[in-house]
């Protein structure tokens, strides 16, 4: 009995981690860090099992409380934890603690509700402070329940990182300043609608194609992507040697366009405009990408969308399109594969996808046969939607003949939310222009059909403009059109036999007027399929 007892007392004096055949392993903790996408004034995405992860000591148990719940997991051989919460009801403010062993973490003024990315190159890019009447959108910008997150530009990353820099902000005048002003207005009316928080992940860079975009997986899934790797690749092997090139042309230069400015200012000085006219300007020497280039293929992927999975959300918005426009045919695959790899990686099903229509641009043209590149690739943006859970927003009416960056952000902003409440949220409510159905020949006329009327079809300030209409020889002329009904007649005496047509087919349909009764514009269509400007792009 004795020894029993001694032997009982010496139980009691060692760790209780060693009163098990398999004992748990005793833990020293020593870190307890998590991304930067925890932080104050976070949203967490509602209505969901939100991930929640991190890294500590190998082996610690780490435990999260929010809103009355307590989660709790160890940590694996790498230091790396993750758990998810149970499903939160919008609102706050709310704290979150994060424990593990004498380490802890203590996050205020949570909020749940629905978080978006608003991700794309320049256009979403584009802050509040270059947009129309940004002084007063600046100045009534104090929504407590709108969270901005703005992540840092990144293209150093040739593997998937798994960290970004960037902080959640509480929108304010100050804090929606430099973010997206799509990504903002967007985020703005889907408060004002439906009454809860919204947090807006604004990730996005100027200038860049939908491969940076994209994991190298998902590039290498189909050989029509394979030239964008070769290229890229080759434009990397080959930068030394450029570089060298552009260093030893780039003094001439200067020197040259220095002697073009003085001259052009003399002849200025004199009246002689004409002959400014006739002066050459001196091509300016391309420096050649290298690294840390966010054109390059999956680098932008990498630094700037994997650091965020697989944090919750409710879908994305997308204004890209630009980069790509040389590419349109290949973009029909590119964005659909584009989306695809996103929702893998973040595991969510497929969840929402809004994409913005590129804005007219550049110079009008008085000839219906002029190819054009940007429509073709605003008919590869609205094939994208032919995919599940995927919408579009027009911006046909919107751009700026001089200006790549339509000012307008808030019609764009406007429009993406609209197709989020009659897709995504279910409203009962008209969140498209008109958007060509079928079309049948009709007495040497065609008339065409359309889904999304509204209440019904209009005519926006005269006549409809800009159709087209053509024969079996692919010739097409500008056509008279008018509204019958729900229906649209085309026709012209100089095509007895038309077999197509064309609205709006042009880099900047300015004239372009069909609309349904709630203001909001058709999109750009053609009936026929005849290969394009674009077809051989790759």
């Amino acid at each position: 009995m004795k020894k029993i007892i001694v032997l009982m007392m010496g139980m009691l004096a060692l760790p209780a981690c060693m009163y098990f055949d398999t004992p748990p392993v005793c833990v020293n903790v020593t870190k307890l860090e998590m991304p930067v996408m925890f932080g104050n004034n976070m949203l967490l995405q509602r209505d969901m099992e939100a991930p929640v992860w991190g890294e500590t000591t190998p082996g610690a148990t780490v435990e999260v409380k929010i809103a009355g719940q307590t989660k709790t997991a160890t940590a694996g051989k790498d230091g790396k934890w993750k758990l998810k919460l149970d499903p939160l009801k919008p609102g706050g403010p709310l704290i979150m603690t994060v424990k593990a062993g004498k380490k802890s973490l203590t996050f205020k003024n949570v909020s749940a509700g629905d978080v978006w990315i608003c991700s794309g190159q320049s256009n979403m890019a584009w802050p509040v402070s270059r947009s129309i009447n940004a002084q007063e959108e600046i100045k009534g910008a104090n929504y407590p329940q709108i969270r901005l997150f703005k992540v840092a530009n990144n293209s150093n990353c040739v593997e998937p990182s798994t960290k970004c820099r960037g902080s959640w902000q509480v929108c304010s005048p100050s804090s929606v300043k430099y973010f997206s002003a799509a990504g903002y207005f967007f985020g703005r009316m889907l408060h004002k609608e439906l009454k809860i928080p919204i947090g807006l992940i604004g990730t996005n860079w100027g200038g860049t194609p939908a491969e940076s975009w994209m994991p190298v997986s998902a590039l290498k899934t189909d050989p029509d992507f394979q030239p964008i790797i070769d290229r890229c690749d080759k434009d990397k092997a080959d930068y030394d040697k450029k570089l060298k090139v552009f260093k030893e042309k780039y003094p001439a230069w200067r020197k040259e366009y220095r002697e073009y400015r003085k001259k052009v200012a003399q002849l200025k000085k004199e009246g002689k405009v004409q002959e400014i006219r006739k002066l050459k300007r001196p091509g300016r020497p391309r420096r050649p990408y290298g690294p840390g280039n966010p054109r390059t293929y999956s680098v932008l992927y990498n630094g700037m969308i994997h650091p965020l999975v697989p944090y919750g959300i409710k879908g994305a918005i997308w204004y890209q399109g630009e980069a790509n426009a040389g590419r349109a045919y290949q973009y029909r695959k590119l964005l659909p594969a584009m989306v695809k790899a996103w929702r893998q990686a973040w595991g969510e099903g497929d969840f929402p996808f809004l994409i913005v229509q590129l804005a007219n641009y550049r110079s009008t043209t008085n000839d219906p046969n002029r190819a054009s590149a940007w429509a073709e690739l605003r008919e590869a943006q609205f094939m994208t939607t032919e995919i599940p859970n995927a919408a579009i927003a027009a911006a046909i009416d919107i751009g700026e003949a001089r200006s790549i960056h339509p000012l307008n952000k808030q019609d764009v902003g406007k429009r993406l939310a609209l197709a989020a409440l009659g897709t995504t949220y279910d409203r009962k409510l008209v969140h498209y222009g008109p958007v060509y159905d079928t079309m049948k020949i009709d007495g040497g006329k065609i008339r065409l059909y359309f889904k999304h009327m509204g209440g019904g079809l209009v005519a926006k300030g005269g006549e409809l403009k800009h159709f087209a209409i053509a024969g079996k020889n692919k010739k097409f002329v500008w056509a008279n059109a008018k509204i019958d009904g729900d229906t649209v007649l085309v026709w012209s005496d100089k095509v007895k036999d038309p077999v197509a047509v064309r609205y709006a087919w042009a880099d900047n349909p300015a004239s372009a007027n069909l609309y349904n009764k709630e203001d909001l514009p058709a999109f750009p269509f053609r009936t026929d399929d005849w290969p394009g400007r674009t077809i051989n792009s790759k």
